[in-house]
């Protein structure tokens, strides 16, 4: 009797576990190939109340669908969802639930990444230069990450597989690459044990760096899984005039793209303070060919583990000349089309957008223009 008892006991455990193992081995339907990131909102952002509640509507998701995206990427940070003491602040989480509403009502797929958590913040570094974060040598701040997407699964989880995904973390800045790749099994385990069919977007470490992802371990056999890069290269070009990068901020001479970034008399002309690390930029050639051997790393992975590719974060500060922003615009749309990555633009409407959403009027028209002008999803 206990012999056919265990029989049953065992045959019972297999059928309970049919369902999840027969999803994990379906492949969602969450497909994307053009979106943008609707960024400081609930993320990177002071605003609170009244303010934040108007900062994005409905109508942002509309428009985003009349322009022909198909698919936003929604930043949230740790401090604007949960307290010091870990309690929810429910205005965020009904803002957020409101964004997937209305992505989902105007056909955009979403994904909620989180970007930034109170023990890991991407630019954190203490004045000894070195980095602030505990969250790759904290087995507490480890299980504090979990802890999160515990709650945000448990709030996110009857939301279509097909319509929204998650992003572990934003921009992972590890020491050792094997940090972050033990991280990402420990993210990977628990979000399995909770949604065995979720689509999971994961990231390389050091800033989603295409020169990491060679480094990144996959898990192995999960097909709704979605690799992730950043690309903001040549810094001198992209963020060029920005007051929080150095360099950007005090090289005044003229850049230009395509080709050497750096004439040689401007870097005559170039204080003395920055021309070390303004060299490089009068030596290399940046053009439509630099950015595809850069982003080979990426693509390998991606035929490695036969997975979507997607450039998360990419774009040129709004001061930056628009005709040499163009030139880098068109070139890297014509490799993410080559090579069938998708893209979430840095950013809808900050200092790197199209939008102006305090006049409520495009600042950059032609900019939308395009990135509209490439493949479409499905193409």
């Amino acid at each position: 009797m206990k012999k056919f008892m265990s029989i049953v006991a065992v045959v019972v455990a297999i059928f309970v576990s049919l369902p999840a193992l027969a999803q994990n081995g379906k492949v969602n339907n969450f497909r994307i190939k053009r979106g943008t990131n609707i960024s400081h909102w609930l993320s990177q952002s002071e605003q609170r109340g009244e303010a934040r509640r108007l900062h994005i509507q409905e109508d942002d998701f509309e428009r985003l669908e009349e322009l022909g995206f198909d698919f936003v990427r929604i930043p949230i940070d740790e401090v604007q969802f949960w307290d010091e003491q870990g309690n929810q602040l429910p205005e965020a989480w009904g803002l957020l639930n409101n964004a997937l509403d209305w992505s989902r009502k105007h056909n955009l797929r979403a994904i909620v990444d989180l970007h930034i958590i109170r023990s890991h913040y991407f630019n954190a570094v203490n004045e000894a230069g070195q980095s602030a974060n505990t969250l790759f040598t904290s087995e507490k701040s480890q299980e504090g990450l979990l802890n999160l997407w515990r709650q945000l699964s448990k709030f996110l989880k009857d939301r279509s597989t097909d319509w929204v995904a998650y992003e572990f973390m934003n921009e992972p800045v590890a020491d050792e690459h094997e940090q972050w790749n033990q991280l990402v099994a420990k993210v990977h385990k628990a979000l399995r044990q909770l949604e065995p069919q979720r689509t999971l977007v994961i990231g390389s470490n050091r800033w989603q760096g295409h020169e990491t992802m060679k480094y990144l371990k996959v898990p192995e056999g999960d097909k709704n899984i979605i690799l992730s890069f950043h690309y903001y290269n040549p810094m001198l070009l992209t963020h060029y005039g920005a007051w929080w990068s150095p360099l950007c901020a005090a090289y005044k001479g003229k850049v230009h793209y395509p080709g050497v970034l750096v004439s040689k008399e401007d870097y005559d002309a170039a204080p003395e303070a920055i021309k070390a690390e303004l060299k490089p930029y009068t030596e290399q050639v940046w053009d439509i060919n630099t950015i595809r051997e850069q982003f080979k790393d990426a693509i390998e992975a991606a035929k490695k583990y036969d997975l979507q590719l997607f450039c998360g974060e990419w774009g040129v500060y709004e001061p930056v000349d628009r005709e040499l922003a163009y030139n880098w615009y068109r070139d890297m749309l014509t490799v993410f089309d080559e090579f069938n990555i998708a893209w979430t633009t840095w950013c809808y409407d900050a200092d790197f957008g199209f939008w102006d959403q305090q006049r409520h009027t495009y600042k950059d028209r032609p900019l939308v223009e395009l990135l509209m002008s490439g493949k479409k999803l499905g193409e």
